[in-house]
């Protein structure tokens, strides 16, 4: 008699020869939160860009501009895909991994997010989540169904969540041009409010069928809905009273702006599992997906005597199409080795159309033309894991990866061709008398593809064209950053499923990508154009430290609280830019967290809440360029009340402190310095969200 149990996510971590944090369903739905993004934000070395309670890019290790790698049950996520805007009751777990793994892309300098959506679901209860958010006497509704159930050999689970949400941003700018001599040349001061309003829709049922041989087949489709409505008013006033210096353009006073988004994206995954006598396993794997974005804004610009100066227009429509096959044969060697084979293909295709137009002309020549983009990925891969002796595991990958990229604009076609060879070395020693305690090091190569839109794309046009405020455009001629990383983590794992761990990088990174801003001939007339290059070698390095416990396990007559604390430090340095703060964009010197949750005795009652800080930091960006962001502090706070087995009222508040947000930046160039400061309002957010099983 063979008796099982299903690992805990502390024992998915702990088994795992790469080094992974695991987030499964009870941190899911511990505090209540909306999004994705929220719950990442809490976990080591992870940050956000953006406002708070605004979402923005998720980010391991301080690390911005897409070095960390997002994938959707191991794919990658079709184009527009947006963590923020996908709900949390829609996913199984999330799978943090610090160092990339020859079976996934090793596009990961910074590591790689997993998130696996709903897996098979064996209870046989309905779950039932409806719930209530307000912001600035906003309601915010939400509902989510997971309907499980199954037919003969055929098991299903039927989730889809449904959304409804509208917010009130405010934001204030002033924007200061002075000479080295300190002599003020402009202030402007700009005031900016937008109201949004958004609905969506998820599904994500999966469909499992067994077969009577044990092969089996799991279809997964998904399917995201959003769209959006926006109204913007713009109020400026400038000393002194002129025309703009770059542009010859009449100062603008006011501007109203009306905008649209629709998006909706769509992918099936298909797999299929057989086994051999002998053990061995193959997967195949097939998915295939569209995507649709279409947006248009309008935007009108008055001068203080109230005359019309022009009407600006801006139409994009975005087709998406993607297909990807890839497979994977593991077969045992003895009883301490597992050996695995494959590949991944994967095709996209987009094509774009976009109208730009200032009172019905085009900006200049390029606006509107069409743009048809392709990306071909291949990759092949082998990977051993071996169990050496009781105190050492060891993990082996190789992989190749190859990126080619056609695309064509007016008379100007790119054709750019990439690949990479990514040897990687995971080992973990398991400390004798220790307990559980263990070692883990990993030698790991990674590589930075440059993103479709760096290396061609329809221009973005800046109707106010100037040193900091730029049109955007790529460059076909990038490289991909390559990197040679190094880790080392000590974990001490104790009794009541609680961890503290010290983990210690080191990324060597080369042809980094930066965007630099130049003035430039376009079309017989200068602009001012930002574009990004490959500039030379940087170095980041950090460490992580994280503990979660429960406060009994040290003092058995305590209360029972459960802590979560987790603080990390990064350092970089970017060659090619003088110092100081030459770091690597977008990264902060440090973050933390700290959380507690506390099990009131004699009643079902938890309480709970979080405090997440990244302090003000500054990145000298170029010679010429910084920039600043200001302190985040975000407390959340959650009460969980279980009325019942099946029945839940959790009661939840984000962002209680709403602080403003504040961000700016410098740029000098031909004796001139331009300095520019906001400041964003932030708002608490309430969520009450009543949670059945039926």
């Amino acid at each position: 008699m063979v008796n099982g149990t299903k690992q805990s996510d502390m024992d998915l971590r702990r088994n795992s020869i790469a080094g992974k944090i695991i987030v499964g369903r009870e941190e899911l739905d511990r505090d209540g939160d909306f999004t994705v993004g929220e719950i990442l934000k809490r976990l080591p070395g992870v940050t956000t860009g953006g406002r708070p309670g605004r979402g923005g890019d998720v980010r391991m290790r301080g690390m911005g501009g897409g070095y960390t790698q997002i994938l959707v049950n191991g794919e990658r996520p079709p184009r527009g895909f947006s963590m923020e805007s996908l709900s949390p009751d829609q996913v199984e777990r999330i799978e943090v991994m610090r160092g990339p793994v020859a079976e996934f892309s090793t596009q990961a300098i910074a590591g790689t997010i997993n998130i696996i959506l709903r897996e098979e679901y064996h209870p046989k209860d309905i779950d039932l989540k409806l719930a209530l958010g307000f912001e600035q006497g906003r309601v915010a509704p939400n509902l989510s169904i997971t309907y499980p159930g199954q037919i003969g050999n055929l098991s299903y689970a039927l989730s889809g969540s449904i959304f409804r949400n509208g917010q009130h941003d405010y934001t204030n700018s002033e924007r200061i041009e002075q000479t080295d001599a300190g002599l003020v040349r402009l202030i402007q001061d700009q005031i900016d409010q937008t109201t949004r309003q958004s609905t969506g829709v998820h599904l994500t049922p999966r469909f499992s069928y067994k077969f009577e041989d044990g092969d089996s087949l799991t279809l997964q489709p998904f399917l995201m809905n959003s769209r959006s409505r926006s109204r913007n008013t713009s109020t400026l006033t400038q000393f002194p009273d002129e025309p703009d210096r770059e542009t010859g353009q009449q100062p603008v006073a006011l501007a109203n702006s009306n905008g649209n988004a629709d998006s909706t994206l769509f992918r099936l995954n298909a797999n299929f599992q057989h086994r051999f006598d002998d053990t061995s396993k193959l997967t195949l794997k097939m998915g295939g997906g569209i995507g649709r974005s279409d947006s248009d804004s309008l935007r009108r610009q008055y001068a203080k005597s109230g005359e019309q100066l022009n009407l600006i227009s801006d139409v994009n429509n975005t087709r998406d199409t993607s297909f990807s096959q890839g497979g994977k044969y593991t077969t045992p060697i003895g009883d301490k080795q597992n050996l695995a084979a494959g590949w991944d293909f994967e095709r996209n295709q987009r094509e774009q159309k976009r109208i730009s137009l200032d009172d019905g002309q085009p900006q200049f020549a390029d606006s509107g033309d069409n743009l048809a983009a392709s990306t071909r990925r291949l990759a092949a891969y082998v990977q051993n894991e071996i169990d050496i002796n009781a105190q050492w595991s060891g993990y082996a990958g190789l992989r190749w990866e190859g990126i080619k990229t056609l695309s064509s604009k007016s008379h100007h076609v790119v054709n750019s061709s990439t690949s990479v060879f990514s040897p990687i070395v995971h080992a973990v020693y398991r400390i004798p008398d220790f307990g559980k305690d263990q070692i883990r090091m990993s030698l790991t190569n990674s590589y930075r593809a440059p993103a479709l839109n760096d290396v061609i794309a329809v221009p973005a046009i800046s109707p106010l064209n100037g040193p900091i405020r730029p049109d955007r455009t790529g460059n076909p001629d990038l490289k991909p950053e390559l990197s040679r990383g190094f880790d080392i983590a000590y974990e001490h794992y104790l009794k009541s499923a609680g961890i503290m761990s010290v983990n210690l990088f080191v990324k060597n990174i080369d042809n980094l990508i930066r965007r630099r801003t130049e003035d430039v001939m376009v079309e017989n007339k200068k602009r001012w154009v930002n574009s990004p290059i490959n500039l030379g070698h940087a170095v980041a390095k950090g460490i992580e430290l994280e503990a979660k416990f429960q406060v009994q396990e040290f003092f058995p007559e305590a209360p029972a609280i459960d802590v979560r604390a987790n603080y990390s430090r990064f350092w970089s340095n970017v060659d090619d830019v003088k110092g100081p703060n030459n770091r690597l964009d977008q990264q902060p010197a440090q973050t933390a967290n700290f959380g507690l949750d506390y099990r009131v005795g004699g009643v079902p009652l938890t309480l709970g809440g979080n405090l997440n800080w990244t302090p003000a930091y500054v990145n000298q960006t170029s010679d010429t360029q910084t920039t600043s962001t200001g302190i985040k502090r975000q407390l959340d706070m959650y009460a969980l009340w279980k009325l019942s087995t099946s029945l839940k009222l959790r009661l939840s508040a984000s962002n209680l402190q709403a602080n403003d947000y504040l961000s700016g930046s410098t740029y000098a160039v031909n004796g001139i310095n331009y300095l520019q400061s906001s400041r964003s309002k932030t708002f608490t957010v309430f969520n009450l969200r009543l949670e059945l099983k039926i």
